[in-house]
């Protein structure tokens, strides 16, 4: 197994496992609601070794999102991300990044067709995520997280889209060849000021086939002239509010406002980095000493989250297959840390739904995790916890409808929305 041999690094993200408190009323209430809606998280980020008849997602793996996890908590819908990070901008690293990207596509597919099509099954519509949902199974969707394997090659949407692919970001950690990062931000360097010309072009091909577009890693102006070129609503597929959490990544009062006024829907994301930016770091510096520590131990260096997605697809899945032994082993260390110091939870989450529920409205706002791409909050840590949100939404007075929405409903009606537009264009 391969070693990192570079200094240890605090890794960002929150991995507690111990689950909120919630009095016997309150979950009841919360689980038959949940019993009753559709929930849908729209991010989860996947690993390609976990397709094989020996390692798949029917299995109760040491991921935070398989088949068994979502039974457990009640997740019933988990948008499974065909990622791929940002690198050079050549004809070489298009390839790279287009076979990255084809590889996820076909992994995907095998899950729900050869390896557990009993248990699962893949949606890109919302009648179907309704009929394989009745019929008892979960429902697979995809996402692609980072346009950048496209290339220069516009008729990739289109090939992309017959994949299954629903949404898709045209940036990630870094200007792609379609439009400026949020991360621009730290330095005022930009690409692009915004989209590029070919950025433009996907957008309208987005349109065209019913690809919702996804907001959620490019810069503010690239979000701005997405809504002025785009004839259908945007999504975010894992963002939350800069006002209550100032990180370049979150949506400030602007760009939340576009999307009440365009129709479109964000998708809070339980990122403790992007919840509360005080309570992930004072909480992360106390448990990172622990891993740090269970790390010397284990012969193991821990990297920047940042220098995690930069890695080789084949280096990122062995790290996390490697690290998750590294909390795994430190459990007992980490949870009793919470006795002196607070780590950011389910609450601080809500909190982001109640501000924006209260700011654009509650057609406008859904739940996502980012799980097995650094998500995961105290009491939503994998999607066996996934009732402690319901029953923090029950708590603070949600009506089912309202949940309902907010777990789903919302996201399939932009969905929708978005293929009508489709089937307009091309009619005309």
């Amino acid at each position: 197994m391969k070693i990192f041999k570079t200094s240890l690094i605090l890794l960002l993200g929150a991995f507690s496992l111990q689950a909120q408190n919630y009095n016997q009323e309150t979950l009841d209430k919360a689980k038959t609601i949940q019993d009753k809606i559709i929930t849908i998280d729209t991010h989860a980020d996947i690993n390609i070794n976990n397709f094989t008849d020996e390692s798949n997602y029917s299995m109760n793996l040491d991921t935070q999102v398989n088949l068994p996890k979502m039974e457990a908590g009640g997740l019933d819908v988990a948008w499974l991300i065909v990622y791929t990070g940002q690198d050079d901008m050549n004809e070489e690293g298009f390839k790279a990044a287009y076979n990255n990207a084809m590889q996820k596509f076909i992994a995907i597919h095998k899950l729900v067709n050869e390896l557990a099509p009993d248990k699962v099954g893949l949606a890109t519509t919302s009648d179907e995520v309704r009929k394989i949902h009745a019929s008892g199974k979960k429902v697979a969707m995809i996402g692609v997280e980072n346009g950048y394997p496209i290339g220069k090659n516009i008729g990739n949407v289109k090939k992309f889209y017959d994949l299954g692919a629903r949404y898709m970001s045209l940036s990630h950690q870094g200007h792609s060849q379609l439009c400026d990062s949020n991360t621009g931000e730290e330095n005022d360097v930009w690409l692009h000021n915004g989209l590029s010309d070919l950025g433009k072009e996907v957008i309208a091909e987005m349109n065209k086939y019913g690809m919702m577009i996804d907001v959620s890693h490019p810069s503010k102006e690239s979000i701005k002239q997405m809504f002025e070129l785009s004839k259908a609503p945007l999504i975010a597929s894992h963002s939350s509010a800069r006002e209550l959490c100032d990180h370049s990544r979150n949506l400030d009062d602007e760009l939340l406002l576009l999307f009440k006024e365009h129709g479109g829907v964000v998708q809070t994301v339980a990122f403790s980095g992007y919840v509360n930016t005080e309570k992930h770091k004072a909480f992360s510096e106390a448990r990172n000493k622990v891993y740090e520590k269970k790390a010397e131990e284990m012969n193991f260096s821990i990297l920047e989250r940042d220098s995690i997605r930069n890695l080789p697809q084949e280096d990122r899945d062995i790290y996390y297959a490697e690290f998750q032994k590294i909390r795994t082993a430190a459990e007992a260390e980490v949870a009793k840390l919470k006795e002196e110091i607070q780590p950011v939870d389910v609450s601080d989450f809500v909190d982001h739904i109640d501000y924006m529920v209260d700011l654009i409205g509650i057609d406008h706002v859904g739940i996502s995790s980012d799980f097995d791409g650094g998500g995961g909050i105290d009491g939503w840590q994998d999607a066996s916890e996934t009732l402690n949100v319901t029953a923090e939404l029950v708590k603070r007075g949600y009506t089912e409808e309202e949940i309902a929405k907010l777990w789903g409903e919302n996201l399939l009606r932009v969905l929708d929305e978005v293929q009508a537009v489709a089937e307009d264009i091309q009619s005309s």
